[in-house]
């Protein structure tokens, strides 16, 4: 457990009016101190904090109060249904209390408590399960990543991710309260507003991107950005290079899961490759499992993973091999100078057909690069005599699927075509913009 408070930067001394805005709502750090105070001393000797987690003040309030009070913070979704409300209270014996921004009392410093958050996480069967995040974990994460994208006090981070998730919550706000860059939250991630915000750091998932890159002048006017991050899902090539077209910039993409924080990234000062998430960060070790052809499972060791799923010790000890490797469940490679690529998940992403092993990302990225395609996903369906065919699922208009298929087999190998190819008029997709391949229509 650590001795050291995790937001260090509120102990600084540094009291900017504006040090924390949120959809157009500014405040300073003795203010959210405050305000946090409030919701600690209300909290205290509870068995964890549910916070409403809207994208306002309040909800920053509410988490920095559980972290003052030593008490796990469990961040509910805003849309969250009524069923997945009631299981994830019950699940965690967590309690809603009210938040007044304009309550204020004095709560100072932090305990040295362990579990800072409990993240709800749906796996492919079963009802959500709760990630048991450590201080020492979100510390150690946050740290590494300041390392690697050259974060400091002197940034303006924007963005407009919802904040109940790793991105969100602990990057993008925990993130700006040990480093002490100053936090604009859009409210929204509208293109629009990130050109508003001026900021220095931006993050964003690949949804946001493409919105940013169709609006030319949304896109230019963050050219005097210095870092540009995507993360949450896979960044379409065709996005990464029109970014770069366009803001001068190309983005740093990373990779992680809730049960591990971030793990591997591309540098600010290093280069960055479409479709690469760069090496493991200080600390983290990855190794390749089960390979074929330089393709298998990512496996982790190192400070950010989770210290397991709440109440649910057999799916812990599932979750790692037995020589105490964390399973990701991801396929991916690496290059010969150690960048990592993912190829998806292997649930859903790794597809066997005719004796080769394609990834889905590979041919959603050939997909993606036609003018006329907005969206795709890509699945494997069982084939009687490939084992599994490639099936795609795409948003176009002026395009027949003979000519996609053909574009794929000459961009990529024959063997990566669509066998099949469904138009819709839009991918399912969750909270943080990452396609839902679950929810596709059935083949």
């Amino acid at each position: 457990m650590p001795d050291a408070p995790l937001l260090t930067a509120l102990d600084a001394g540094d009291d900017r009016a504006d040090a924390l805005t949120v959809d157009g709502r500014s405040c300073g750090y003795q203010e959210l101190l405050g305000a946090a105070g409030a919701v600690a001393r209300r909290a205290a000797g509870t068995k964890a904090l549910a916070v409403e987690a809207t994208a306002s003040l309040e909800t920053v309030a509410a988490v920095v109060g559980g972290l003052l009070a030593g008490v796990p913070v469990v961040p509910i979704a805003p849309d969250a249904g009524a069923e997945e409300r009631a299981h994830v209270l019950r699940d965690s014996g967590a309690e809603v209390l009210p938040v007044d921004f304009a309550e204020r009392a004095d709560h100072r410093g932090e305990p040295a408590g362990d579990t800072a958050l409990i993240l709800y996480t749906s796996g492919t069967t079963g009802p959500p399960k709760g990630v048991l995040i450590s201080r020492a974990a979100i510390a150690a994460d946050l740290d590494a990543l300041a390392t690697a994208w050259e974060w400091t006090a002197d940034d303006t981070l924007v963005h407009g991710l919802p904040l109940f998730h790793v991105h969100g919550l602990v990057l993008g706000v925990l993130g700006a309260l040990r480093t002490g860059s100053r936090l604009v939250h859009t409210g929204r991630p509208l293109p629009a507003a990130y050109a508003a915000a001026r900021g220095s750091l931006y993050f964003g998932v690949p949804t946001v991107w493409h919105r940013v890159a169709q609006d030319e002048a949304a896109a230019r006017a963050l050219s005097g950005a210095r870092l540009l991050v995507s993360g949450s899902a896979p960044l379409p090539a065709p996005v990464f290079h029109a970014l770069h077209a366009l803001t001068g910039h190309e983005p740093v993409e990373r990779y992680g899961m809730t049960e591990t924080l971030i793990t591997v990234s591309a540098r600010a000062a290093g280069e960055r490759r479409p479709g690469a998430v760069g090496t493991p960060l200080t600390g983290v070790s990855t190794r390749i499992a089960d390979a074929v052809d330089g393709v298998g499972e990512l496996q982790l060791k190192g400070p950010t993973l989770f210290d397991g799923y709440l109440g649910r010790p057999e799916a812990t000890a599932a979750a790692y091999t037995d020589d105490g490797w964390f399973r990701t469940g991801d396929i991916a490679s690496i290059d010969p100078d150690g960048t990592h690529r993912i190829v998806g998940r292997a649930s859903t992403d790794l597809i066997k057909s005719g004796g080769y092993r394609i990834g889905a990302g590979e041919v959603e990225n050939a997909l993606l690069a036609h003018p006329a395609v907005r969206e795709a996903a890509v699945v494997g369906a069982p084939h009687a005599d490939l084992g599994q065919q490639i099936v795609a699922y795409v948003v176009a208009t002026g395009v027949s699927e003979r000519e996609l298929t053909d574009f794929v087999a000459a961009r990529l190998s024959v063997h990566k075509r669509p066998r099949e190819v469904r138009f819709l008029a839009a991918l399912p997709r969750n909270a943080m913009g990452k396609p839902q391949k679950r929810l596709l229509p059935p083949i």
